[in-house]
């Protein structure tokens, strides 16, 4: 009886947020240009979404294999599925769902919540990595070509270089952002420990834990299969979705190097600035100009073959995403 009243609540999420979506795109305006595609593209596309949403399991997997053993392959595909879920709802994207799906990812391996933050932080960190240095290399072999802009080969190597730069400041800083942190976080902590705890979370807690997180993330040091892994999930994930781009835009007529459509994936993740559930609208707008500023397809095919990716990667993450963070366990609270 429980695992139906999961699925209900599942399902219904997941439908509400899909039925908000679509009312907010315009119903209409989804049929119309999906109508204007060739149905064994729609088809294929379908069956693309599905599968890069699957490979996800792959990175988490090998993220949370520290933690206890970790979770079984279907465990993690669940995971990865609810995770796009979070990603839509979130402000921010996998910014701030990242630090949801650490809950859930503690209970599930019966460790903590800084431990699994430590290895889905090390995981987001080396797969958006491996994606833009893959893009950053496919458009560097482009401009070589004469196609692709120099502005941007720019882009994503200064979102490269940014990412390196980050790192690294945060390994050899690691002292005093400890002190920052356990400075911002502990009346934070305090504040919301004391809403179901008889005693509240002091700054002794907050220190530890921001040292399980540490230990947690830098211990993939000794296990560079396992970020290897990480990285090579994200590639193919990366990979299927431009696929899926390509049959879309050969749907409507337009045929484009599937290399070209690679490179460009990376670029709309800075859309996940804008606070609107799945960034709507800036998300799309983002990656159907980089079609156009890279392939140099017309404009509306660009936004038609994006309209139907788009449907259903958050068909996808609300529907089927619904349904399994439903059956997440860790959804209340524990006190003492």
């Amino acid at each position: 009886m429980r695992r139906s009243i999961r699925f209900a609540v599942g399902a219904t999420a997941g439908a509400t947020a899909l039925a908000a979506y679509l009312a907010y795109a315009g119903p209409q305006q989804v049929v119309a240009r999906a109508a204007g595609v060739a149905p064994w593209a729609v088809a294929a596309v379908a069956v693309l979404v599905l599968c890069e949403a699957v490979v996800d399991g792959v990175g988490v997997w090998a993220s949370v294999r520290p933690l206890n053993g970790g979770l079984s392959p279907g465990e993690s595909v669940r995971f990865a599925l609810a995770g796009d879920f979070f990603d839509v709802l979130s402000p921010a994207g996998p910014v701030s769902s990242e630090p949801i799906m650490a809950r859930f990812v503690g209970v599930a391996t019966g460790t903590g919540y800084s431990e699994a933050l430590g290895v889905r932080g090390v995981a987001k960190y080396v797969k958006s990595g491996a994606q833009l240095l893959v893009s950053t290399v496919l458009v560097g072999a482009l401009l070589l070509d004469g196609v692709a802009p120099r502005s941007v080969l720019v882009t994503l190597g200064g979102a490269v270089a940014a990412l390196v730069v980050v790192g690294g400041v945060l390994v050899g800083g690691r002292a005093a952002i400890d002190r920052v942190l356990v400075s911002v976080l502990t009346p934070v902590v305090r504040a919301v420990s004391g809403l179901y705890r008889e005693e509240r979370y002091g700054r002794d807690v907050v220190a530890g834990a921001v040292e399980r997180f540490w230990r947690r993330a830098l211990a993939f040091r000794e296990a560079p299969r396992l970020v290897a892994l990480i990285a090579v999930g994200g590639v193919l994930e990366q990979l299927l979705t431009a696929t899926a781009l390509w049959v879309a835009l050969a749907g409507t007529g337009e045929t484009v190097a599937l290399v070209a459509l690679v490179a460009v994936i990376p670029l709309p993740q800075a859309a996940s600035v804008v606070p609107i559930p799945g960034s709507l609208g800036a998300y799309d707008v983002l990656l159907a100009g980089a079609l156009v500023v890279v392939t140099g397809v017309p404009t509306a095919s660009a936004a038609a073959a994006v309209l139907i990716v788009r449907t259903f990667e958050l068909a996808t993450s609300l529907g089927v995403g619904g349904v399994a963070t439903a059956f997440l366990r860790g959804w209340r609270p524990r006190g003492q």
